[in-house]
C-alpha cells in the first residue's frame, strides 16, 4: 500500500508538500495538480484515524444540498465530492428536498458524527438551526444560497453580467414584453435574480411589470406550469419568459406544448441554470449557465480555510449566457 513518501516520491515534490496539497493549501496549481495525480494513480489514502489522533479532525465534510433531485445541486454535489475525495476527506451528503425541517434532521446529524466543517445549500430561506452552527464552532460555508443574519462566507454565482447581457439579447431580437418565473417570494436567490432581470431590462427600454412576474409555490416543474398557464391567460401575453430554475422550464416549456404553441414562433423561453440536454432539446434552449463545478471546488477550499482558522471570505462567481435557439437566434454556421 503507498504511503505519503511514495506519493512525494512520484511527485517530485517533499512529504510536506503533499501534505500542504492534501490539507487544501498547495501555493501553485501545477504543483497541486502533479500531487493529485500521484494520488491517483498510487491508490493513496490518507490515514484518517492517525490524523484525527493527531489533529483532532476526523477527516470527514458534511454537505446538506436542497434537492438532489435537481439537476444543478446533483453536478453541485458531485463537484464538491470529487474535490474533497482528492484533498483526503470523506464526504458525507444530505438531501434536505427543498424542505427546512428536514434540513435540520441532516444537520444534526452530522454535528454528531462530529464532521469537520459542514457545506450547505439551503431550502427555503434556511432555518434558526444555522445559527446554532455558527455558535456551535462548527465551520460552516453556505453554497448557492445566502441566508439572512447567518454569518458565513457563502460560494455562490454571480448573474449580474449574464442577465443584462440576456436583456440586451432579447431586446436585440425584438422581444417586447419579457416575463419572469423565480422562487417563492422571500428566497433572497429569487428575489435577487428578479431585481437584477428588472433592472437590466429597464437599460433597454423594457419592463417587468408585477403581472409578469410569477412566483412558484415551489421549484419544482408543476410551479413552473402553472406559472406559464398564468402568463398566457393575460389580456396581452408575454413573448419572452425566463425561468430562473431548469425544473421550472421543463414545466413552462410543458405548458406551452399543451396549448399548440411554439417556442421560439409564439414565445421565446430562458433558462437559469444550464444542463448538458438542454442542447438538444427542439428547440435548443437558451440558458444562463453557472459555473458548477468551480462553485463545488471553491466551496471546499473555503470550507477547509475556515477548518485549518485561514482568512475565508465570500467567493463569487460569474455565470455566463449561452445564446442557443429558443429566443428566435439565427442557426450558427457548423
Amino acid at each position: 500500500m503507498a504511503n505519503i513518501k511514495d506519493v512525494a516520491e512520484r511527485a517530485g515534490v517533499s512529504v510536506a508538500t503533499v501534505s500542504r496539497v492534501l490539507n487544501g493549501h498547495s501555493p501553485v496549481a501545477e504543483t497541486r495538480e502533479r500531487v493529485l495525480a500521484a494520488v491517483r494513480e498510487l491508490g493513496y489514502r490518507p490515514n484518517n484515524v492517525a490524523r484525527a489522533l493527531r489533529t483532532a479532525r476526523t477527516g470527514a465534510l458534511g454537505l446538506i444540498i436542497s434537492d438532489l433531485t435537481n439537476p444543478f445541486f446533483t453536478e453541485l454535489a458531485d463537484a464538491v465530492e470529487d474535490e474533497a475525495r482528492s484533498l483526503g476527506y470523506s464526504l458525507v451528503i444530505g438531501n434536505a428536498g427543498e424542505r427546512p425541517e428536514q434540513q435540520d434532521d441532516y444537520i444534526r446529524t452530522l454535528l454528531d458524527r462530529r464532521i469537520d466543517g459542514l457545506l450547505v445549500s439551503s431550502a427555503g430561506t434556511g432555518s434558526a438551526m444555522l445559527s446554532e452552527v455558527v455558535a456551535s464552532g462548527t465551520p460552516l460555508v453556505l453554497l448557492d444560497r445566502t441566508v439572512p443574519g447567518v454569518d458565513a462566507p457563502c460560494v455562490r454565482a454571480d448573474g449580474r453580467t449574464a442577465l443584462t447581457e440576456l436583456a440586451a439579447h432579447l431586446a436585440a431580437l425584438g422581444r417586447r414584453r419579457p416575463a419572469i418565473i423565480v422562487a417563492p417570494a422571500g428566497t433572497p436567490t429569487g428575489d435577487e435574480r428578479l431585481r437584477l432581470f428588472r433592472t437590466a431590462l429597464g437599460g433597454y427600454g423594457l419592463t417587468l411589470p408585477d403581472e409578469r412576474v410569477g412566483a412558484t409555490p415551489d421549484l419544482q416543474h408543476t410551479g413552473g406550469r402553472q406559472v406559464m398557464s398564468d402568463f398566457l391567460d393575460l389580456a396581452e401575453p408575454p413573448d419572452a419568459v425566463l425561468a430562473t430554475d431548469n425544473l421550472m422550464a421543463l414545466g413552462a416549456m410543458d405548458e406551452l406544448r399543451a396549448r399548440g404553441l411554439r417556442v421560439p414562433d409564439d414565445v421565446a423561453l430562458v433558462v437559469y441554470d444550464d444542463v448538458p440536454w438542454f442542447a438538444h432539446t427542439d428547440p435548443p434552449l437558451t440558458a444562463i449557465a453557472q459555473p458548477t463545478r468551480e462553485l463545488g471546488r471553491a466551496a471546499v477550499h473555503t470550507l477547509l480555510a475556515r477548518i485549518e482558522d485561514r482568512p475565508a471570505g465570500s467567493v463569487l462567481l460569474p455565470a455566463r449566457l449561452v445564446p442557443r435557439r429558443s429566443c428566435g437566434e439565427l442557426p450558427t454556421t457548423p
